[in-house]
C-alpha cells in the first residue's frame, strides 16, 4: 500500500509538472517586428533594445521575433500590415509614414535638426514623441507609435560630386514620398522620382536616377556605393524613424503588458538615437578604407539658404501637429 502510495504521489507530481510547463508554454507568445533594412542597421539595433527590454520585463512570456529586409513588404505595405494586424511591431522612417499621415512629413524638413547632438535630444524627448503620438492617433486609425528612432541624417549620393545646392540642378534625385521632399528638392533645381527603397540600387545602375539619398550605414549595408561610388556629405535632412504597435495587439494585452510595451519602446527613443550615430561614423570610416570618395566639403549653407524659408511655410501648411512639432524641435538646445 505505502508503495502504491508512493508511485501516485509520484505520478501526481509528474502530472502537477507537465501541466506547468503546457500552462508556461501557453503563455509565452511570439510576436512579429518588421523593417526593410539589414541587419547591423539603426532599425535593428531599435529591434534589439525593444525585444531584449520586452523578454526581462515580460519574464520570457513577450518575445520579438526580427523580420528584417523588407521580407515583410516595403515601408508602406509595413504600414498597411501593421494597421490590419498582420504584423505585431515595426520601425518605419517618418517619411513615408507621410504615406498614412502626411502631417508625418514635417520631420522630413530640411535643416530642421542642427547636429547629431541636436537629433538624439530631440527624439529622446518626451514631448516631442507625446506630440508625435498625438498626431498619429488622431490622424490614422489601426496603428500607434510607441517609439521614436534615427538611421542619423540623409546624404546626396552618385556617380557626380555635389559640393553645393546648384549642383543638382537638373538632375534627377530619389526621394520618399512626401511632399517635404518634393518641395525642397524640386527647390534645389532637381527632378524628384519616388520608387520603394528595393529599386533604388537598380535605378541607380541603370540611370533611371542621377543621385540617391541616404544615411552613411544605409548607403553601405546595402551596397549602393557600387552603383553610385561619390557620397557627398550635405547632411540635409534627418532620417528618422517611428516604431510601432497594431490597435489589434494594443488592445489584447493586459494593463501589466502594455505598460512593459511601453517601458521597452522609451528605451529605444533614449538609446537607439546615439548608438545610430556611432554607426554612422562607423560606416564612414569603413567606406573610406574601401576607396569610396566621401566629399566632405560641401555648402551646406547654400542649402540652407533655399531651404530655411520654407521650414515654417511647410510645417504650417502640413497642419497644427506638424506646427507643433517643428516647434518643440526647434526650441530644444
Amino acid at each position: 500500500m505505502n508503495k502504491l502510495r508512493g508511485l501516485t504521489g509520484v505520478a501526481i507530481a509528474w502530472a502537477a509538472l507537465m501541466f506547468s510547463a503546457v500552462a508556461g508554454a501557453q503563455e509565452t507568445k511570439h510576436y512579429r517586428f518588421a523593417h526593410d533594412q539589414q541587419l547591423n542597421s539603426g532599425y535593428s539595433i531599435a529591434y534589439d533594445i525593444f525585444s531584449a527590454k520586452l523578454k526581462e520585463l515580460s519574464k520570457g512570456t513577450m518575445l520579438v521575433d526580427q523580420y528584417p529586409g523588407a521580407q515583410l513588404g516595403q515601408e508602406s505595405q509595413i504600414l498597411q500590415l501593421v494597421r490590419s494586424g498582420d504584423i505585431d511591431f515595426a520601425i518605419v522612417s517618418s517619411a513615408n509614414t507621410s504615406t498614412i499621415s502626411p502631417q508625418a512629413g514635417v520631420m522630413s524638413l530640411h535643416f530642421l535638426f542642427r547636429s547629431d547632438e541636436h537629433n538624439i535630444k530631440a527624439l529622446g524627448d518626451q514631448k516631442v514623441f507625446e506630440a508625435i503620438r498625438d498626431m498619429i492617433d488622431d490622424t490614422v486609425q489601426g496603428i500607434h507609435a510607441i517609439a521614436l528612432g534615427t538611421q542619423g541624417f540623409r546624404h546626396m549620393y552618385g556617380k557626380k560630386e555635389v559640393h553645393k545646392a546648384d549642383d543638382l540642378k537638373g538632375y534627377k534625385v530619389r526621394v520618399q514620398a512626401t511632399a517635404t521632399e518634393d518641395t525642397m528638392f524640386a527647390a534645389y533645381g532637381a527632378q524628384t522620382v519616388h520608387m520603394p527603397f528595393g529599386s533604388v540600387y537598380t535605378s541607380l545602375q541603370t540611370g533611371v536616377v542621377d543621385f540617391g539619398e541616404n544615411a552613411v550605414n544605409v548607403y553601405l549595408i546595402n551596397k549602393h556605393y557600387e552603383v553610385a561610388p561619390v557620397l557627398s556629405m550635405t547632411e540635409h535632412e534627418a532620417n528618422n524613424a517611428i516604431v510601432w504597435i497594431s490597435d489589434k495587439l494594443w488592445q489584447s494585452l493586459n494593463a501589466e503588458q502594455k505598460q512593459w510595451v511601453l517601458t521597452a519602446a522609451r528605451d529605444v527613443s533614449l538609446q537607439e538615437p546615439k548608438r545610430a550615430f556611432e554607426l554612422e561614423r562607423s560606416a564612414a570610416g569603413k567606406l573610406g578604407k574601401m576607396g569610396v570618395k566621401i566629399v566632405t566639403d560641401v555648402d551646406k549653407a547654400s542649402f540652407q539658404k533655399i531651404a530655411d524659408p520654407y521650414l515654417d511655410k511647410l510645417a504650417k501648411d502640413l497642419g497644427p501637429h506638424a506646427e507643433k512639432i517643428k516647434n518643440l524641435i526647434r526650441t530644444i538646445n
